[in-house]
């Protein structure tokens, strides 16, 4: 279930809930609004301009994106800005109703390529470097959803689409308005999507005025380039003199495909329209390719074990004249979210959770020697290194949405500020790390939200903070949806453990919880209930719990053994019954690894104890007030999950409400349900936890 976060989920931020490009209609743009009462609330949320991923031309201009959401327009626009590597002289370049996505520089900076709609259908487009001269450059018939220039520019890939199942008219051509789909394989449907159309790379040549001889490398081939649900142009590198490009593609279908996560590396030659297979027997994920500068070397992050898709992401690299591959990380024991080259071809920047924050660090191909580039209580989320051996981030942490920064020599610097004017009018919570004994005499990276203006003379309710993934770091995030600066600032105490099954902390620690649901993560977070409620300024009375997908899965676990330490939960998109979650979800790759096997496996003993821990089985115990919320579009963790819970605890007795989204995923993105999602959120939690006797509430 887990996702790579970076770049993908950066990627989400900024076009998730975007306006179509092509219409028409009032420019979505800052309004320049500031709380009158100093009071972060959902309002402040919903106003933060979303910074986009920073691109650098040759000549040192920097291309960036700002996306604004509109809750009367119930979609959000980005439009395109540029400044300098010091971030002086800040232009304004795009001012339309629609957004600009994927903007990169082309041409050497002289112009900007972008994706944006033609009669409904995504193409690519170019525009000079002021924004003027708007063009579409391609036809493609049914739209692209992404593009990677050659490094000479003549040459394009393209993310397209064909079909890839049959409809109804295909196997009878008399029923024209038949809507039935026959199904005889598994992976028919893929996250929040019945799968009928599949990606392809499309390569074309350019002239600067448009793009011809569109060719399908993959054509007639079942499989997908990029990787659904996230891969994007990131699955894509070019070699330096443009004779080659590299896509990742998992050549599976059908069952095998559900059961594995094996991708590799494929070498498309241009001239003779062949296709090398560079990973053949490496059994995991390969992904996010990139040539080095020189041409000398390709590295790619690689996980170990076929069908663990949070294996440790190892950094390789090979060498393309002698095929010799080399792991640069065997000495280093976390996992990496994303590369990129050194200018110099001598080292790889990356980006990993480490001790519940993400910095930046680089890696030398000599010795493998890795260093701490940038870190601090912050979060980077991307990173563009630069010939004078500065860089260029996105950086964001718990009370800060994501900003560009500048780091020269271990200065950094910010040199945007889309959001400082709403940061200074609002009273911000303060972030703390805390270190939690675990029952195995481990200590636990914990962070605890506070308020503002917290006084330690008062007592205050309280909310335990359960993770989804179940593999994702609880690092310094910022979530525009499960946000704990807002959490805090309407009163709460927040507590964030860094559990077992989290990365930043080793192998080990990420692994173990693998087959053991319901294990030692749960007494992880046990143990920080227990430990913050030793300050006299928590309400042992007034403990909330609250979490989406495996964090969902968490609190229905705790409903049924918290022995009296919550007065509420909050439970999104989890996993209630893991034998139906084993049969109703897609990728069975998760399953099949994390649960340990189907349930029908009497022999499994991994296997038998996950299910045996599946919370439904302690529904009898279950006895306080709980929150179910889902989008009936969850394809991962079907919403008869939510409704199956809610059922259980209404026939139960037990005070219940249930909050359905029929046309939302496994996430809440449409700025109006995500609005409604926050207010339901506090409502309840206030609810039962900031009255003097919540058990007394109906």
């Amino acid at each position: 279930m887990k996702q790579t976060i970076i770049p993908m989920a950066i990627a989400m931020l900024a076009t998730s809930c975007s306006g179509t490009s092509g219409e028409k209609g009032e420019i979505i743009d800052k309004t320049g609004w500031l709380p009158a009462d100093r009071q972060y609330t959902t309002e402040v949320l919903e106003a933060f301009g979303r910074v986009g991923v920073p691109v650098v031309s040759p000549e040192g201009k920097v291309l960036y994106s700002v996306s604004y959401e509109s809750v009367e327009q119930n979609k959000s626009n980005a439009d395109l800005y540029v400044m300098n590597t010091d971030g002086s002289e800040k232009t304004r370049i795009t001012s339309t109703p629609e957004s600009e996505n994927g903007a990169v520089w082309i041409e050497n900076g002289k112009k900007i390529a972008f994706t944006a709609a033609v009669d409904g259908k995504t193409q690519l487009w170019v525009m000079n470097a002021d924004g003027s001269g708007r063009k579409a450059v391609s036809s493609v018939e049914n739209g692209i959803s992404g593009f990677l220039f050659s490094p000479d520019g003549s040459k394009v890939v393209m993310i397209g689409s064909v079909k890839y199942s049959r409809d109804a008219k295909d196997i009878y051509p008399d029923l024209p308005d038949a809507t039935g789909r026959l199904i005889d394989d598994l992976m028919y449907k893929h996250w929040d999507e019945w799968v009928t159309e599949i990606p392809h790379p499309l390569i074309g040549d350019f002239d600067g005025n448009s793009i011809t001889n569109v060719k399908d490398i993959m054509e007639d081939e079942p499989f997908e380039a990029p990787m659904k649900p996230f891969g994007g142009i990131e699955s894509f590198t070019w070699s330096p003199d443009g004779s080659k490009l590299i896509y990742v593609s998992r050549k599976k279908t059908g069952m095998e495909y559900a059961l594995s996560t094996n991708s590799d590396l494929y070498l498309y030659d241009i001239a003779t329209g062949t296709t090398v297979n560079l990973t053949e027997g490496m059994m995991g994920y390969d992904t996010a390719p990139a040539y080095s500068p020189d041409g000398k070397y390709v590295a790619w992050l690689s996980m170990e074990h076929d069908g663990y898709e949070s294996d440790k992401n190892r950094i390789f690299i090979m060498n393309v004249g002698t095929s010799e591959k080399t792991d640069l990380t065997t000495d280093w024991d976390y996992t990496a979210d994303a590369i990129a080259w050194a200018p110099d071809s001598k080292s790889i920047y990356f980006i990993a959770p480490k001790d519940g924050v993400t910095p930046i660090f680089n890696i030398s191909l000599d010795n493998k020697e890795v260093k701490v580039v940038a870190d601090g209580i912050c979060d980077y989320a991307s990173m563009a290194p630069l010939a004078d051996g500065s860089i260029l981030a996105l950086r964001h942490s718990m009370v800060q949405p994501n900003e560009i920064y500048s780091i020269n020599n271990g200065e950094v610097t910010q040199i945007t500020e889309v959001n400082n004017a709403i940061l200074e009018a609002v009273d911000m919570p303060t972030v703390e790390k805390r270190m939690v004994p675990t029952t195995d005499g481990k200590l636990m990276t914990t962070w605890v939200v506070y308020p503002p203006n917290f006084d330690p003379a008062k007592k205050y309710p309280s909310l335990l903070y359960c993770q989804g993934g179940p593999q994702s770091a609880v690092s310094q995030f910022f979530s525009y949806r499960w946000n704990l600066a807002l959490m805090a600032a309407n009163g709460y105490i927040v507590v964030a453990p860094n559990r077992r099954g989290l990365p930043g902390f080793g192998t080990e620690w990420n692994a173990q919880i693998s087959g053991d649901y319901g294990g030692q993560n749960m007494r992880d977070y046990l143990s920080a209930v227990d430990d913050i409620k030793k300050e006299n300024y928590i309400d042992p009375e007034r403990i909330g719990a609250v979490g989406a997908s495996y964090g969902g899965f968490s609190v229905y676990w705790l409903a049924g053994h918290h022995e009296g330490r919550f007065a509420a939960f909050i439970a999104h998109a989890g996993i209630f019954n893991t034998e139906a979650q084993y049969l109703e979800t897609e990728e069975m790759w998760f399953a099949n690894w994390d649960l340990g096997g189907p349930f029908w496996d009497k022999s499994n003993p991994v296997a038998q104890n996950s299910f045996a821990n599946s919370p439904h089985r302690f529904v009898d115990k279950w006895d306080t007030p709980i929150l179910i919320t889902h989008g009936e579009y969850d394809f991962r963790i079907l919403a008869s999950q939510g409704m199956m819970a809610f059922n259980a605890a209404r026939l139960r007795g037990v005070p219940a409400e249930m909050l359905i989204f029929p046309d939302e995923n496994h996430w809440i993105l449409k700025p109006q349900n995500s609005v409604m999602w926050q207010r339901v959120f506090f409502r309840w939690l206030d609810k039962w936890l900031k009255n003097e006797s919540p058990e007394t509430q109906n």
